[in-house]
Parts: structure tokens; C-alpha cells; sequence
């Protein structure tokens, strides 16, 4: 059976060195979107990028970096997604990461654990 609903997705560029609230950045936002019911959220660690200081991040293994890049993807209700980022604004936990927004459709697949 397939589903299909229209969504918000928000992708997060951020480094693995940033934190807040005296953890990971990363796991902040995976804890805060699990406890506010979120649909869903993914974090994907990058092999090497650079961002606006055009300082190149790698895992080079001669040269193994604490600071490799970060992305979050998060999918949601557009309610949900301003929701989220009315709480970037009030905390300031983001800093000065990039933030990119586009519609997408989604197709489930599949029974859902409410069948």
C-alpha cells in the first residue's frame, strides 16, 4: 500500500564540534524533535566539506578531524517545521549553521505501525 502526503524538509549544515545545552548539536535536535513528536529526523556525517570559512574538514586518516561536517535532515507538517524553527530563534542553539527549506512529496510505503 502506498501513501502519499506533502511535506517540509529542513537540512541543517552544521560541524560535529558544535553543541548545546552541554551536548552534540546533532544529538540536541534528535532528542528535542523525538520528545516533540516529529516525524522524522536523520543525521549524516560527511567524509570532507568546507562552509563559509572555506576550511576543509576531512577524515583523512593521516589527519582524523573532531570537526567533520554534519547534515539533519528533518521532515515535517510545515506547522511542525516553523514550529522548530520558531525554537532556533528563541534558543540560539543553531548559531551560525545553514539552513536550507524545500516542499517534497513523500510516498510510504508499506503498513504503518497505526494499521
Amino acid at each position: 500500500m502506498q501513501k502519499e502526503s506533502n511535506a517540509v524538509l529542513l537540512r541543517i549544515f552544521i560541524g560535529e564540534s558544535d553543541k548545546f545545552s552541554g551536548k552534540p548539536l546533532y544529538q540536541y535536535l534528535v532528542e528535542y524533535t523525538r520528545k516533540n513528536h516529529f516525524s522524522g529526523i536523520t543525521v549524516l556525517r560527511g567524509l570532507s566539506g568546507f562552509g563559509k570559512a572555506s576550511k576543509v574538514h576531512t577524515s583523512d586518516l593521516l589527519e582524523l578531524s573532531s570537526d567533520l561536517p554534519i547534515v539533519i535532515e528533518i521532515v515535517d507538517t510545515p506547522e511542525k517545521i516553523d514550529e522548530l524553527k520558531k525554537m532556533f530563534d528563541e534558543t540560539g542553539c543553531i548559531g551560525s549553521a545553514l539552513i536550507t527549506e524545500e516542499s517534497v512529496k513523500i510516498y510510504q510505503y508499506g503498513k504503518s505501525i497505526n494499521n
